[in-house]
């Protein structure tokens, strides 16, 4: 068979995925720290972007401009814009700026004028102590040979959060290189260091030392623990009082003595800093309607450099590969710019279709809410489901009822005795509420729950409760009992 060249026309549409859209799609996802670290990044890459310092001059410059075009509600009002028309600011008088400001200011008598404004010393402590650094103290405190020294501080780096030793002797024997006997001994010697059951190896371990250290090391409870420990996390206790022919009322005694014991000892050194969540977006009540306003505080007001922008105007003052660069950085920052600012009108829409649907929930609490798909949000803003998602993953939002994630919004429906339906969040709370009301020593079975949810008209099998449970970290009955 012959091979020759032909030419042929063929129509196709595909998807290309330009730098630009990638850059949209990627903004679009991020949460408001990760948006944040991106900006900051972006300011200290491309030179043509700078920080607007000062945004809230030009916002009042601009409402004295006339004829400005009325706003329509599905528009983020220019003040909670990022905006890529900003005026440049003047060129610093540098000279102006240095002598106003003295480079010995800790010797100027202006700076001890706000002496009471400033913070005391106690509040300037960043680094938080750990759970090794309080066993290192300790091990500085103690009179120690520098060979068991050695393997002491083996065993504390070895440590976990919780304050649980995970290498064995042997582990350690070889890797400090000691003998067996002498890390035992530096083994014995930081288990009686504080928080008391650290170094532990195993829960047993853990709470038998706590329990030392109170001098109860021949109570009942220790021998609970050291040969009945299967039993007691079972809560067979009746089989416990037969095997040592006591008294129920001793065993539950015992018991109630090591459910106060700490079984992660060490996470009291070891809490990691709260961040607190910054909400995205607001929505207020005024009268009988909800305000949506976006929270534009912290992220950084962007804007095109005034010196950059004169270079393009007149490109001939300047070398052309010089020229070159400085447009692909320009183009390079009004993209983000207007991306990020596609990114706020976006949230701002999905925000205002959320509360359009769930406006019952806003008025009267989460028993309100009503089951809704990303579908019914989508089509009411005119926007694919897949924004949709990615607007609502990891942005928050501050209402009457207090902070959300957008995906909080989105539930399934369960259906109810009058034939209506019912959100299976709302579900989850009447489940929540049914057991903090429960006797403690009686819990409710998952099918004694599902009867008293028919009792409120909600029609649920009793899978679906337990699953529900599940989600909520609740336990099952038998683990939610209590005897003492």
């Amino acid at each position: 068979m012959a091979l020759d060249l032909r030419l042929q026309v063929k129509l196709s549409q595909q998807l290309v995925m330009t730098p630009q859209l990638q850059q949209a799609i990627k903004l679009l996802q991020l949460s408001r720290m990760e948006l944040v670290d991106v900006v900051t990044e972006e300011l200290a890459e491309n030179p043509l972007l700078e920080e607007d310092q000062d945004p809230k001059e030009e916002r009042e410059e601009a409402e004295t401009e006339p004829e400005k075009e009325p706003i329509s509600d599905n528009e983020v009002p220019p003040e909670q814009e990022v905006k890529a028309e900003s005026e440049g600011m003047d060129d610093i008088d540098w000279q102006t700026y240095l002598e106003g400001y003295s480079l010995n200011s800790t010797s100027s008598r202006d700076s001890y004028e706000d002496h009471e404004d400033r913070p005391s010393y106690e509040s300037l402590l960043t680094k938080k102590g750990s759970l090794t650094d309080h066993l290192m103290w300790q091990l500085g405190l103690s009179s120690v040979a520098d060979d068991e020294r050695l393997v002491v501080a083996e065993i504390i780096g070895n440590l976990d959060d919780a304050g649980y030793l995970h290498a064995t002797i042997e582990e350690l024997v070889e890797a400090t290189g000691q003998n067996p006997e002498v890390v035992e001994r530096a083994l014995g010697r930081v288990q009686q260091y504080d928080p008391a059951g650290v170094a532990s190896r195993n829960l047993q371990e853990c709470l038998l030392l706590q329990l030392e250290r109170m001098e109860l090391a021949d109570s009942l409870a220790a021998t609970v623990l050291r040969d009945f420990i299967s039993e007691l996390e079972g809560r067979k206790y009746p089989l416990i009082a037969k095997a040592l022919k006591i008294p129920l009322d001793e065993v539950l005694t015992a018991a109630k003595l090591i459910s106060e014991l700490d079984p992660r000892p060490g996470l009291a050194y070891n809490e990691e800093d709260v961040h607190y969540i910054v909400p995205d977006i607001y929505v207020h009540k005024v009268g009988d309607e909800y305000v949506v306003t976006q929270n534009d505080e912290g992220l950084p007001s962007l804007r095109i450099n005034s010196l950059y922008r004169n270079a393009l105007t007149n490109r001939d003052s300047v070398d052309k590969k010089a020229n070159e660069y400085i447009q692909d950085k320009m183009r390079s920052a009004v993209w983000l710019i207007k991306s990020i600012h596609q990114r706020q009108r976006t949230i701002y829409k999905v925000t205002k279709s959320i509360v359009k649907f769930q406006r019952a929930f806003f008025d009267h609490g989460i028993e309100y809410l009503r089951p809704l798909v990303l579908r019914d949000v989508a089509e009411d803003i005119e926007m694919h489901e897949s924004t949709v998602s990615r607007v609502t993953t990891n942005k928050y939002v501050q209402t009457p009822q207090g902070l959300f994630e957008l995906k909080y919004f989105f539930n399934s429906g369960i259906n109810t005795a009058d034939g209506d339906s019912i959100a299976s969040e709302s579900v989850k709370s009447r489940i929540k509420e049914i057991i903090a009301a429960e006797n403690s020593k009686k819990p409710y079975s998952d099918q004694k729950i599902v009867a008293l949810l028919k009792e409120q008209d909600i029609n649920i099998a009793r899978r679906t409760v337990t699953k529900y449970r599940e989600m909520l970290g609740i336990g099952s009955s038998t683990e939610r009992k209590r005897l003492f």
